[in-house]
């Protein structure tokens, strides 16, 4: 099977896993793994930030992020298909209380309009304030969109006005880096607090890490803790993480190349496709999902006339090239 369900799918090479078996270990509760160390301080060093915590999953990194951010019973604003809003099970609610509004846009873009109409300010009791401002770089749901520096950076500053923080969900931060060439520090700049992912695009079995200041992330980390994260000989997963950045950063232009072949084969135009996302208008996803099934390749329905693909890792172009020529003709009929 042809597996183009998410970019989650791949599996460790030989190479990260003789890493992996070799990393240098600790017990991290106790902030004793060298490797989860170093980790974090090339990650924080990477982006500009004071401190870096690393967690199993993004959804962590990101409940960890905005609890920094926003206090209970107050809320953050985002784009209406923002992962922290349909993909982490509103897990920002339930664990930390914060509450959310959005705005639409259909490529996932910043609307700064939107935002000012729509900020809160602390009237007394009898409103919720808006305390934080989220964004999605790339943005999964919208196809795998790139947010423009030029608009972050105008996001930045409509944020200091409002008195507002700002949080950068980056799970594919890297393919919008290798996209358009931007500096990893420049998108660290807008930000006050971010997660970074290393098991979707980089191709790690695990991870994430959240940064933000040193305060931040002590918080941070006693929160991880009470959510049940708190690992030991951890280091293990955070070598998969450090040499899936050697090694595996720059490689992501083929995955945005391999992107662009599918959508074409989809009727779309590649322009559009920015990265390694393509997401498809049908007429009946699970009908489309199930037909690519039955020829070997695997895609996801994210809505009832959407169909999603990603490249990734495990997917060479000769795999690619063969799941185009399906869906071309599943498409067709």
């Amino acid at each position: 099977m042809i597996d183009l369900r998410s970019d989650t799918v791949t599996k460790p090479t030989e190479d990260m896993r003789r890493a992996m078996a070799h990393a240098e270990v600790g017990d991290d509760v106790y902030g004793e793994d060298p490797t989860v160390a170093e980790l974090q301080d090339r990650v924080a060093g990477l982006f500009g930030f004071e401190a870096a915590l690393f967690t199993p999953t993004g959804s962590m990194a990101n409940v960890l992020a905005l609890a920094a951010l926003v206090a209970p019973g107050q809320e953050v604003i985002c784009e209406s298909r923002a992962h922290i809003l349909r993909a982490e099970l509103g897990a920002h609610g339930a664990l930390t209380g914060i509450t959310s509004r959005t705005w639409i846009r259909e490529d996932g873009q910043v609307d700064l309009p939107a935002i000012r109409s729509m900020h809160a300010p602390d009237m007394g009791p009898f409103f919720v304030r808006t305390t934080a401002i989220s964004v999605e770089n790339t943005h999964n749901f919208a196809g795998g969109t790139v947010l423009p520096l030029a608009d972050l950076e105008e996001l930045r500053t409509v944020a200091d006005d409002l008195g507002c923080g700002v949080h950068v969900d980056g799970a594919r931060i890297w393919n919008a880096h290798v996209a358009t060439g931007t500096p990893l520090a420049s998108y660290g700049a807008i930000a006050d607090t971010m997660a970074v992912c290393f098991s979707k695009g980089l191709g790690a079995p695990i991870g994430s890490v959240m940064m933000g200041s040193a305060d931040q992330v002590a918080e941070a980390r006693v929160r991880r803790k009470r959510m049940g994260g708190g690992m030991r000989q951890v280091g293990v997963l955070a070598a998969a993480a450090l040499y899936a950045l050697d090694h595996h950063v720059e490689r992501l232009a083929e995955d945005h190349e391999h992107a662009t072949l599918l959508a074409e084969a989809c009727g779309m135009d590649p322009a559009l496709t920015e990265t390694n996302i393509v997401v498809v208008d049908v007429p009946d996803a699970p009908a489309v999902v199930a037909a690519a099934r039955e020829q070997g390749v695997l895609v996801g329905a994210v809505g009832p006339t959407k169909v999603r693909m990603l490249t990734h890792l495990d997917a060479d172009r000769g795999s690619v090239e063969q799941a185009a020529k399906v869906l071309a003709q599943i498409l067709a009929t």
